[in-house]
């Protein structure tokens, strides 16, 4: 069992090394959408690669969440073929958002063994919805553009 300033330590160690190993721009918080984010996502469980939809207007994040959704056949065969949708997700804080991600299961940060496996993930992963995201940023973000 760790302590709260072990994991703490490890977390920030596990973020360094994974910066230090793919030192690369993410686009994480510049989409240039307010509040439609990547995220790197790491865990006792699990590794996520994220793109969170977080508007307040429920209008404007349906908007968007269904915008990618109608691409969601393209973002399957061309990219992500394991990439789940969550239209309504509910959040610890009480926040609801929209998340579209892929995930890698049966994986842990506190092994510090897995950590190159979850950073291959991260990067592979990431790329594909980065280089999905560019090809049709024009469409997602135009609001008044119909899905």
């Amino acid at each position: 069992m760790f302590s709260k300033e072990e994991n703490q330590r490890l977390k920030k160690e596990f973020w360094i090394q994974f910066a230090e190993s793919y030192p690369r721009k993410w686009i994480l918080y510049n989409t240039k959408i307010k509040d439609v984010v990547f995220k790197f996502y790491a865990d006792t469980k699990k590794a996520q690669v994220i793109l969170d939809i977080e508007p307040k207007e429920e209008e404007k994040r349906t908007i968007y969440f269904e915008k990618i959704e109608s691409l969601k056949n393209i973002l399957m065969e061309d990219y992500l073929p394991d990439v789940l949708f969550e239209k309504r997700l509910h959040l610890d804080n009480g926040k609801i958002i929209s998340r579209i991600w892929v995930e890698l299961d049966n994986i842990t940060i506190k092994n510090k063994e897995s950590w190159p496996i979850i950073f291959e993930f991260f990067e592979v992963n990431m790329s594909k919805f980065e280089r999905f995201f560019f090809e049709y940023e024009d469409y997602i973000r135009d609001l008044d553009l119909n899905t």
